[in-house]
C-alpha cells in the first residue's frame, strides 16, 4: 500500500495540472493567444531559470555523477538507432519517419520530467535531471538535425539543417543549463572566507534579490507548463495516421522504457549501481512522453504537424501508465 500511495502521489499532481489545463481550455477560460504567450514565457524565461537554479544547487563538480551522464548518452544514441530501424521497416513516408524518430528520442524532459523527478526524489533529484539535460538536450536536438538532413527533400535540406542548428545553439533551456554548469565551474575558483568558512561570493548571500527572482521564476515553470500542455490537447485519432501513431506511441512509451530500465535493473549491482537521487532523473528522461517541441518544430519546418501533435497527446496519455509502473517497480526494489 505504501508503494502504491508513493506512485500515486508522484503521478497525480502532474495529471491534475494537465487535466486543469484541458478543462480551462474547454470552458474557454484560456484562449489561444494566452497559450502562445505562456508557452513562450515557459520556454524562454521560466524553464531556463529552473534548469539554472537546479544546477546551481549542486555544490561542486565532484557531485556530478558522470556514469549516469554516460549511460544517458549511450541510451539515447542506442534508442535513436532503434527508432531509425523501426521506421525504415514500418513507415514509407519520409516526413513521417522524421516525426516518429524525433518523437521516440525527444522526451518531454523538462515539462513532465522535472516535476516528476521532484515528486519522486525532491530537490537533489531535480538537480540530477538538470545535470543530465546538459548531455541530453544537445543530443536530442542534434538528432533532429540528423533526421531532418536524412528525410527532407534535397533542395530543402541545406536550409532546414542550418535553421535547426541555429535553433539548437540558441535554445534557451540549453543556454540555462550551460550557464549553470559554468557557474559550478567558476565556484571552484572562488576563495573561502576564513571567518564564515563559506564562499566569499554567492548569489544567495551576495545578491539575494537576484537569487530570489531566479527561484520564483523556477517555481512558475512546471505548473504553468503542465497547464499549457493540457490546454493544447486535441483528442482526435486521425484514421490515416493510425499505424504511425501506434508505432510512435509504442516506441516512446513502451519499448524504450522496457529496454532502458531492464538494463538498469540487470546492472544495478554493478556498473549501474547509482544512488537513489539518480533513478528519478533516469525515469524523467526515459519514461517521459514525446516533447512538445517536436510538434513546434514540425510546424515551423513544414513537416507532418498532425502526426507530431497526435504523438505528443497519445504518448502523454500512455506515459501515465508507464511512469506509474516504473515507479512501482523501482520503489519495490528500493531504488527510490
Amino acid at each position: 500500500m505504501d508503494t502504491l500511495l508513493f506512485a500515486l502521489n508522484a503521478v497525480l499532481p502532474i495529471i491534475i495540472f494537465i487535466a486543469l489545463g484541458y478543462f480551462l481550455r474547454k470552458i474557454n477560460f484560456l484562449n489561444q493567444n494566452f497559450l502562445d504567450i505562456a508557452n513562450k514565457f515557459v520556454f524562454r524565461i521560466a524553464l531556463p531559470a529552473l534548469l539554472f537554479y537546479s544546477i546551481y544547487s549542486v555544490s561542486s563538480l565532484n557531485d556530478i555523477n558522470y556514469r549516469a551522464m554516460i549511460f544517458a548518452a549511450v541510451g539515447l544514441v542506442t534508442l535513436f538507432i532503434i527508432a531509425l530501424i523501426a521506421t525504415k521497416i514500418f513507415i514509407k513516408e519520409k516526413k513521417q519517419k522524421a516525426i516518429i524518430i524525433q518523437g521516440a528520442v525527444n522526451a518531454n524532459f523538462a515539462i513532465i520530467g522535472i516535476p516528476l523527478a521532484e515528486a519522486i526524489g525532491g530537490g537533489m533529484a531535480v538537480a540530477n535531471v538538470a545535470l543530465l539535460s546538459l548531455i541530453a538536450l544537445p543530443l536530442m536536438n542534434g538528432f533532429s538535425v540528423v533526421v531532418l538532413s536524412l528525410y527532407n527533400d534535397r533542395a530543402e535540406r541545406k536550409n532546414v539543417v542550418k535553421n535547426t542548428l541555429i535553433k539548437v545553439l540558441s535554445n534557451p533551456p540549453i543556454i540555462g543549463v550551460i550557464i549553470g554548469f559554468f557557474v559550478i565551474l567558476l565556484r571552484t575558483y572562488i576563495p573561502i572566507s576564513s571567518e564564515t568558512n563559506d564562499l566569499v561570493f554567492s548569489l544567495e548571500r551576495s545578491v539575494p534579490f537576484i537569487f530570489t527572482v531566479i527561484r520564483w521564476l523556477a517555481n512558475i515553470a512546471s505548473p504553468l507548463a503542465l497547464i499549457v500542455l493540457g490546454a493544447t490537447f486535441r483528442f482526435s485519432l486521425i484514421k490515416k495516421l493510425k499505424q504511425q501513431i501506434i508505432l510512435g506511441t509504442i516506441l516512446r512509451s513502451v519499448l524504450i522504457p522496457i529496454l532502458v530500465f531492464s538494463f538498469v535493473i540487470l546492472l544495478s549491482n554493478g556498473l549501474l549501481n547509482f544512488d537513489n537521487n539518480i533513478y528519478p532523473a533516469l525515469i524523467a528522461l526515459f519514461a517521459s512522453p514525446t516533447a512538445i517541441a517536436t510538434a513546434v518544430l514540425a510546424k515551423e519546418l513544414h513537416s507532418d504537424e498532425n502526426l507530431a501533435v497526435q504523438l505528443v497527446v497519445w504518448t502523454t496519455l500512455a506515459s501515465i501508465i508507464t511512469i506509474f509502473s516504473v515507479i512501482l517497480i523501482f520503489r519495490e526494489m528500493g531504488f527510490i
